[in-house]
Formats: structure tokens, sequence, C-alpha cells
């Protein structure tokens, strides 16, 4: 123990002992591992009993997404069924009675009368909420990507586009039920979790979990990815649609519950399906609405093959072919849809009605027409006439002979054009799929032909329309022309037609939508054949390649004709010559850690920014404004505090973390209001609304942002703070958050988490907000409220890592912070569209 002598502490291996108590500061405590015991903890812990029961019901709530879903479709589906069986059976019956009086007029008056009506309903469902014509995959794209549409993932839009689809589907247009079901899963996604709508405002339920933006993406995400599960029986074409096509922002442990959220949804709807059409509950025999069937050759032909390595060559060419198809589908469309901005939309609603109309009127014609006049009489194999092996085990011989029609054929011969046209998608889809009996090339042709431009117009009408379908059907037509060809031309007698019919679906598809990996497993799933992996992926690639040589997806390009900032995956290598000072806006709108009411509500109703800097100005005379008043003392000595130093910062972990209790919330703004002179009221309300504001009107009382102010006085230096949203500002002034002059800033009574996000996802608005139970003379400190360590960039950052920060954080507002902590810009989504970084790269060379 020679080593203690003189010192008050001896300290040996195994104890110390220590003659007098030493006090430490809680630094050094925290230094030498040390901690002070106190009744209160420095730091709050994690609540890990809660986090846990979050995660529970996250899970919890996908299966119910996943679950309501396939309901959703299983009512499509249902309806979708009784209402074409009921047309087709009062029509069908009608031609063949009048093929032999001579009143086929009558007929084709029964099928308008249909159609028509059909198409009406579902037109007057997208006048009671816009957003719900068309897939909505366009629309949900942009929310994935986080921009928000307005009414997207509302309940009135879920509604009528599930009873809109009904209309329009059996109304005869060439428009699909599996598009819109991804937007039907969306909005389910987005809604069953909130238990709250708008729409229906007596459902409100103390629901207390998933107020956040992210939480609400990632279900929408899972309810995307549902509805493509439900839509083709494909639980991970589903999951990796909302990866490749959706979500911008994705994690890993989003992806487990986004592929459970797809098989709930798949295997509801296979049970109910299973149930209600076979009676057979539990046996799972109809995985989706769109079933592709089991491809495979009859056991009576020894030399039949699915396809050989010799196709791969002929797969090749279609999919160029299909591409270039795609495209000039694209490229066709966008005119329309250009055409329709201009000329329809502009005008009143009843135009919409009227187009939808005129559209459902010639298709009706063209439908009827072709199947009485065009169409061929064929052969019936033996094998469609006692059901063959070719077809699905699903569908029976009953099903294979009720969807061929023999309109002015004689008997064992069969009409190929009213086989396709009078019958509903999927069966056409399944007659070119798997029919032994051959088609006409003529008719096959003109099918195509007619449904190649009869589609490209219907897309983009006044009612839920999907193009998954229209895309496949008439990709086989045009796969099964191909192969009539090669089998009565070239002599290749070994081509199935049916891979052909589905490597024509493929290329198709592919070169409309743009899409590979999960429209390869889609497909892949829906025919329940991995040997067709390698040709459909082959196929869909030389697709998409041929097809963006000279335009973008339909999607895509909806998209831009929306005008949506939407992110693409990266930036064009030449953007780096770019940097974040070459593209933010400079011009700023910030509010001070204490504002007044005055300045705050100025700012908010003159502006429509949704998040503003929160800043104090770095000035060499601060002493004497902090004997100004008190507003301006309030701002200096926050910054002065808020200054990053390692024993401040110390010291700051060191105190206890006290907030204060919401029932101390009270009315304090009413305090000073009826001291004031009615008159001053009046002019100080007036000074609210005045366009012209000043932020701190205390420092330049008798100045106002003007054109006559130098540069150095209109970007003076200002130390950032952090980022306040516009929703967080209101829902202060709207609650009454605020302390005045006289008194200090701890007697704010201050909100919690829940009480700032119980609004949630609709705030109240500043221009509701009644402005005489305000006194504008009171301060409001938003630095309990902000956001103090966001996302930031220096101005020499290149471009292509803002883009990658917003891609993969999700930002919608990226603060521009020198290397001494002074804000001089901020970055939005529209800086980084492709449109605004080409506008400024031109300037950028001009400048050299």
């Amino acid at each position: 123990m020679a080593g203690c002598r003189g010192s008050l502490c001896c300290c040996c291996r195994w104890c110390c002992c220590c003659g007098e108590r030493e006090t430490r500061t809680p630094e050094e405590l925290t230094i030498l591992g040390e901690t002070q015991e106190e009744e209160d903890e420095i730091l709050p812990r994690k609540d890990y009993e809660k986090g846990r029961r979050y995660e529970a019901v996250k899970w919890m709530m996908v299966f119910a997404i996943g679950v309501c879903t396939g309901l959703v479709g299983l009512f499509v589906d249902f309806f979708v069924r009784l209402f074409t069986q009921l047309k087709f059976g009062v029509v069908q019956a009608s031609v063949e009675e009048c093929s032999q009086k001579g009143c086929l007029a009558l007929s084709l008056l029964e099928l308008l009368g249909f159609n028509l009506t059909f198409v009406f309903f579902a037109s007057l469902l997208v006048l009671i909420e816009p957003v719900a014509a068309g897939s909505g995959i366009p629309e949900i794209k942009c929310y994935l990507n986080g921009v928000k549409v307005p009414g997207i993932v509302r309940l009135r839009t879920l509604l009528c586009k599930v009873f809109g689809v009904l209309f329009s589907v059996a109304g005869g247009l060439f428009v699909g039920k599996e598009g819109p079901m991804i937007h039907s899963g969306a909005v389910v996604g987005a809604g069953l979790p909130q238990f709250q709508s708008l729409s229906l405002r007596k459902i409100q339920f103390n629901f207390p979990y998933f107020r956040s933006d992210r939480d609400k993406r990632d279900f929408v995400s899972a309810g995307a990815a549902a509805g493509v599960a439900a839509a083709f029986g494909a639980p991970i074409g589903g999951t990796l649609f909302s990866l490749e096509e959706g979500s911008s922002f994705w994690n890993q442990g989003l992806t487990w519950k986004v592929l459970f959220c797809s098989m709930s949804a798949t295997f509801t709807l296979n049970f109910f399906r299973s149930g209600i059409q076979f009676g057979s509950w539990g046996s799972f025999q109809l995985p989706g609405l769109l079933n592709f069937g089991e491809f495979k050759c009859s056991d009576s032909d020894k030399k039949c093959h699915l396809w050989t390595a010799m196709d791969l060559g002929f797969f090749v060419v279609m999919g160029v072919v299909g591409g270039l198809l795609g495209a000039t589908f694209n490229c066709l469309n966008k005119r329309l849809a250009k055409y329709r901005m201009r000329n329809v939309h502009p005008k009143p609603k009843l135009v919409r009605v009227l187009e939808s109309l005129l559209v459902s009127l010639v298709t009706t014609v063209v439908v009827f027409v072709a199947s009485m006049v065009l169409g061929e009489c064929r052969q019936m194999s033996s094998a469609s006439q006692v059901g063959n092996d070719s077809f699905p085990l699903q569908v029976t011989s009953e099903e294979v002979n009720s969807s061929i029609k023999t309109f002015f054929c004689p008997n064992e011969t069969y009409n190929d054009m009213a086989t396709l046209f009078f019958n509903p998608q999927e069966s056409g889809i399944l007659q070119l799929f798997h029919q032994d009996s051959t088609f006409s090339p003529v008719t096959l042709a003109l099918f195509f032909v007619l449904y190649f431009v009869l589609a490209c117009w219907t897309y983009g009408i006044s009612v839920p329309s999907g193009l998954f379908v229209p895309s496949l059907l008439c990709g086989a037509a045009f796969g099964r022309l191909v192969a009539n060809v090669l089998k009565s031309y070239i002599g290749l007698g070994h081509i199935y037609s049916g891979t052909f019919a589905l490597i024509g679906a493929a290329a198709f598809l592919g070169g409309v939508v743009r899409m590979s990996i999960s429209l390869t497993v889609i497909l892949i799933e829906s025919t329940s054949e991995i040997t067709y992996g390698l040709p459909v992926m082959v196929t869909l690639m030389v697709a998409k390649w041929t097809g963006d040589f000279f335009n973008k997806g339909i999607y895509d390009i909806h998209v831009g004709l929306r005008g949506v900032p939407l992110l693409e995956w990266e930036t064009e290598v030449e953007m780096d010559k770019l940097r974040a000072s070459d593209i933010m806006e400079p011009n700023l709108t910030y509010v001070y850690p204490h504002t007044r009411i005055q300045s705050l509500v100025s700012i908010l109703r003159t502006t429509v920014h949704h998040a503003f800097p929160v800043v104090t100005e770095n000035r060499g005379n601060e002493k004497e404004f902090m004997k100004g008043n008190q507003l301006i003392s309030n701002n200096i000595k926050y910054k002065k505090c808020s200054i990053l130093t390692r024993a401040g910062e110390q010291r700051r972990r060191s105190q206890s973390m006290k907030s204060y209790p919401s029932s101390e919330l009270r009315n304090v703004c009413d305090e000073h209001v009826t001291s004031e002179d009615p008159g001053e009221k009046e002019d100080l309300l007036q000074q609210m609304l005045e366009r012209r504001y000043t932020p701190y009107p205390n420092l330049y009382p008798d100045q106002s942002p003007s054109e006559d102010w130098t540069m150095e006085e209109r970007f003076r230096p200002l130390t950032f703070h952090g980022l306040i949203l516009r929703s967080q500002l209101v829902t202060l002034l709207v609650r009454g958050v605020c302390y005045s002059e006289s008194q200090s800033s701890a007697s704010q009574p201050r909100l919690s988490y829940a009480e700032m996000a119980e609004d949630y996802p609709r705030y109240p608005d500043i221009h509701d907000l009644d402005l005489t139970l305000l006194n504008p003379r009171m301060i409001v400190d938003v630095t309990p409220y902000m956001n103090p360590a966001p996302f930031t960039v220096s101005p020499n950052t290149h471009v292509s890592q803002v883009f990658n920060l917003f891609r993969t954080m999700g930002l919608r507002h990226l603060p521009v912070v020198n290397a001494v902590g002074e804000i001089v810009g901020v970055i939005t989504r529209h800086n980084l569209t492709r449109e605004f970084l080409q506008a400024r790269l031109r300037q950028h060379y001009q400048t050299l």
C-alpha cells in the first residue's frame, strides 16, 4: 500500500478505500464510466415491451389488410361474373334466335343496352371521385415515391373504384379488373390501420398506433402487393411488384410483412372462390382472379414439347416486336391523353361521360359486327368436345364448351372470331393459351388490330380501367399468330401454340408497362410452370430494352403528363457536373425559435411551403439587441446555448429530461387579449393578414422585405437550428401553445407527441383558423417541436449524392448548410426532377 501515501483514496485490485468521498461532475462520472444515481432518469429508456406490442400489432394489421384485399377481389369477381353471364346469356339466346329470323339488329340493340348502361354507371362513379379513373397504378406509384396525390387513398375512392370497375368490365370495354385491384389494395392498406375515415366521419376509434407517414407508406406498399397477389394468384410477384414498381423506400423488415400480406390475400381469395364455384371449401383450386391454367402437352402426342432451345431465337424476335408494339401503343395513348387534357377535361364533366359512352358504343358495334361477319368456321378437335389434357385441371369440359361460340357455323365447327370476342377476356386468354383447335391467321390478325386500337383508345377515359388483361389478350393473339405462321408456312411441327401465346402476351405486356423482374415472377406463378422462367425472362428483357429506346412505360408516361415530381431510380451521369448549390432554392422563408403569432400567421397564409427552417441571425452587435426586448433576447440566448461544444453537450446529457404534462395546456393566449384597445387589436389582425411580413418585426420595426434591399440585407447569414412542419405550426396555433413577452418561455404549455399527431393525417388548415381568438403579440417557442437534426448537405455535394439521399431516406426537404452551420438554401423534390436538372445543366454550360 505504499502507493497510497499522501492520497485520500487508496485502491487495490479488489477494493477501493477512500478517506473522504470525492465529488465529481457529471461529465467526469460519465467519462469514468460511472453513473450518478438520481430519482429521475437522465435519458429515457426504450420501452421494449411497447416496441414488441407495436410490432405484433403491425403484423396483425398486414394480415387484416391481406384478408380485406382478398375479400374485395372476391366481391369484384363475383359481380363481374354475375353481370357478364346475365348479359351474354340474354344476348347469345337472342343471336341464336335472330340468326334464323333475321332480327340481328334487335340483338345488337340488346347488347348496346347492357353495355351503355353499365358504362354510364361507371362514368357517374368517376364523376363522384375523379381519382378513381384509370388503373390507379400511376397514382399509387407517385404516393409510394413520396408525392401525396389528393384523395388517392380515401374510402370514397375505394368504393367508386370497386363498383366502377364492376360496371366498366361488365360493360364490355377492353379493360381489366386486375390493375384497379392494386389501387384498391393500396387504399385498404392506407385506411384500415387508421381506424377512421373522412368520408364516414362517424368511423372514429381511439387507435394510437401508426400515426406517421412512414407507417402509412409501408401499409400502402403491403396493400398494393396484396392487390397484385389477389389479381394473379402470385404472392411473390406481388411482393416484387411493390419493390420494383411501387416503393421508393424499402427496408428488410418490410419484405416479410409484404409477403405475408400477399399470401393472406391470395389464400383468402382462393378459399372463397374455390368454395363458391366448386363447393369444395378448403381445396384452394383458384388462386387468383386471372388464372392462366396448366400448360402441358397431350399424352397422346409424344413429340410435343412446351419449348426447345431453338425456340429461344423466335422468342427474342418476338420480344423485339413486342417492344416495338408496346412503344407504339404508348405513343398513341400519350397523344390521346394530351388531346383529352386539352379538349375534354376543361369542358363540363358531362362531356367525359359522353366520351365513355361513345367508346362503349363503338366497341360494342365492332365486337358484334366482327363476330357476326369476320369470323371463320373452324373444325372442333375431338379433344375440345370431351375435354382435353391441354386445358388446366381447373377448367372442366363444360366450361370449355360453353366458351366456344358456334354463331352461323354448322355442326362440329365453331366461330373463331366470336369465340374470342363474345366471351369474358379471361376466357379468351384461356382459349388462346390452351385451345388445340386452330384459329385462322386472318382472324388472329384482325382481332389483334381491333383490340390494339380499341384498348389504346379506351385506356384514359373516365372509368376505372386496368391494362394488364387487355395487353395479355392482345399479346396472346400476336403469339398465337406467330405459332400458326411457323406451323403452317414454315413447317415447324414441334411448336406448342400455347407457349407462343404466353410469350407473345409477355412480350406485348412488357413492351407496354416495362416491368421485368416482377412480371416474370407473376407469369411464372400464374402458369405454375417453372420451365417457362428462362423464355419469359429473356422475352421481357428484350421487350423492355426495345421499348425503352423509344419512350417510357405507360405508367411513367401518365405520371409525366400529370406533372408529378416523380424521382427516378438514379440521375444521369452528366448531372454530377452540378452541385447542391446549383440546384437549391436560396430565397428562404424561415421562422425563428421564438416567433410572434403575428409573423407565423402571416407566413403560413402567404406561402404554401410544407416545412420551414428554424434559424437565428448572425449579427455582430447582438448584445445591444438583447437589451431591446424579450423576444430578440430569447432568440439570441437560444442560439448561444445551442452552439455545440464537448463540454456543453456532456452537460446537456447529464441533465434530467423533464416534460410538462399536457394537463397544463390552457388558453394562455387569452390573458392579454382583453387588456388591449379594440382599435389596436383590429390593426394587429390586419397586419396578420397582410401579404408582406417581417419574420423579426421587432428587429426591423419599420422595414419589410422589398426590392430596395441590398444583397447583404436580403441574404443575411442565418444559423440553422432545425426544421418545423407547417402542420406542426398550425397545430400549435390551434391549441394555443404560446407565452407572453412578460413571461418566461418555460411558461408555455407543452404538447405530447400523441397530441401533436392527434389530427393525422388531416391537420387543420391555417385559413380555417379564427384569427379573433389569437393574440398577435404572443410568442410561440417552436424549439420543442422542430426536428433539430434533419438530414443536411454541403453546398459542394454532388447532385447524385443529393438524389440518392432523397430516394433512400424518403425526404421532402433537404437544407443546404455551409461549413459554419449557416443555411444557404433548401432542396425539394421539384429541384430534383429531370426537367429542372436539365435546365440547370444548360445554365451551367452557358456560364462556363
